[in-house]
């Protein structure tokens, strides 16, 4: 089968850049031919598609004025759009398999790919669907759902991006508000995989029609999934250091305990998480680690800890610890309860320092066997949920059931 891969980035910088790049590799592995499309940028892994592939124009960075001339790229790039028909002419894919797209390659991708009758799948890696701002999360970093009746307008006064700014999040307003009137999203897509029971409930909420045509189908492990023998000393926390994850509150907990927290990754909170490790011998950063550093660190540690405070969808760092046989402390928010449950970590009250020292102290206290129980649960889920073959049959699955959907609209 030749399947088209789109995303925003053709290199990492979060889940759903693993989970794109780690598709195509998975792809490959079983025979199929893999098209790549996204953005230029000099970060890109090398590919001998990137010729086609449109200049990147980094929105978050541009001065005002920029962005004010940039609104109409951000919403539909006309660039992404030609590109594409060029290289669907060219290769002629049976599928396309689209990750993220919005406010990069945009909203013009799915006219061309609908233009040349390719089937659509999309993966739904975050909220961007339903919520402009796509972490359902305000400025002050309350959970907030109030969008649900289509006053987009609320992302831009209140300044819901990301970088607390208005005139990115007047462009995240604008760009749900072209999805709502001049593109209906439903009309285009063939099949939606959503990678948490929790992101389709949420989207099923919004919109009844994502309950149509679509699997819920959690990411993969790209290796051998792993038993565990070592019980660690210090907690983990690996991944993006931003206001959403809940870094403030786990630093509070752990400056007021005396147990080792080992902090890895990169973000907005560097300098605080910084300050902190200065300080305190007892919180240690080191700084953004590659993925085989990353992988020793979870192998060697006792517990990871996940305390997000926003909808998560699928952590790859619950994939990633899990399929090491390594167990997670995580707070009870988004799609991380549906992991965890069972036995296979503790939870944790969102927001909540007594919660999590509870929680904390309980794990502390936990005999070598009741510590390996939890990891083995968390192995056996892994083994029975994340493994690649498993993955690549269902999603083999849903490419087929994409194509049927399209060849049927042909025919009418």
């Amino acid at each position: 089968m030749k399947v088209l891969l789109i995303n925003n980035n053709h290199f990492i910088t979060g889940g759903a850049d693993s989970v794109y790049l780690n598709t195509g590799k998975l792809l490959e592995k079983y025979g199929n031919t893999v098209i790549y499309y996204s953005r230029n940028d000099k970060k890109n892994i090398a590919s001998e598609y990137n010729r086609f592939y449109p200049e990147k124009i980094d929105f978050r960075n541009l001065s005002f004025i920029a962005k004010v001339k940039n609104i109409k790229n951000f919403i539909y790039n006309k660039e992404a759009k030609e590109k594409l028909l060029y290289l669907i002419d060219l290769y002629k894919p049976d599928v396309a398999h689209i990750h993220n797209y919005l406010g990069g390659l945009s909203n013009s991708i799915l006219e061309a790919l609908r233009e040349k009758n390719i089937a659509i799948v999309l993966t739904i890696h975050d909220y961007r669907l339903i919520c402009p701002a796509y972490n359902f999360i305000d400025r002050k970093n309350n959970i907030c759902e109030k969008c649900k009746d289509g006053r987009f307008i609320r992302c831009a006064i209140k300044k819901c991006s990301s970088e607390n700014k208005f005139t990115h999040s007047l462009m995240l307003s604008l760009d749900a508000y072209y999805r709502k009137y001049f593109q209906n999203i439903m009309k285009y897509i063939n099949h939606y995989i959503f990678v948490s029971n929790f992101s389709y409930q949420k989207h099923v909420e919004f919109n009844n029609s994502y309950s149509q045509n679509s699997t819920q189908l959690y990411n993969f492990f790209p290796e051998e999934i792993q038993k565990n023998n070592i019980k660690g000393k210090y907690y983990l926390y690996f991944g993006r250091l931003s206001r959403e994850k809940g870094i403030i509150t786990l630093l509070n907990v752990f400056k007021d305990l005396n147990l080792e927290l080992i902090i890895a990754g990169s973000g907005p909170l560097e300098n605080i998480v910084k300050e902190y490790s200065d300080k305190l011998r007892k919180i240690k950063y080191i700084g953004s680690k590659n993925y085989t550093e990353i992988k020793e660190l979870i192998k060697n540690c006792y517990f990871v800890i996940i305390p997000s405070e926003w909808y998560e969808n699928n952590p790859m760092t619950i994939i990633e610890t899990f399929s090491l046989g390594k167990p997670v402390v995580g707070s009870n928010i988004g799609g991380i309860p549906e992991l965890l449950r069972d036995g296979r970590g503790f939870l944790f009250e969102t927001k909540n320092k007594k919660s999590l020292i509870d929680i904390l102290e309980k794990t502390n206290k936990l005999t070598e066997e009741e510590y390996f129980q939890i990891c083995n649960k968390a192995y056996n889920f892994a083994k029975t949920n994340f493994s690649e073959k498993q993955y690549y049959l269902k999603l083999i699955e849903v490419y087929n059931k994409a194509k049927d959907d399209q060849n049927i609209l042909k025919l009418r």
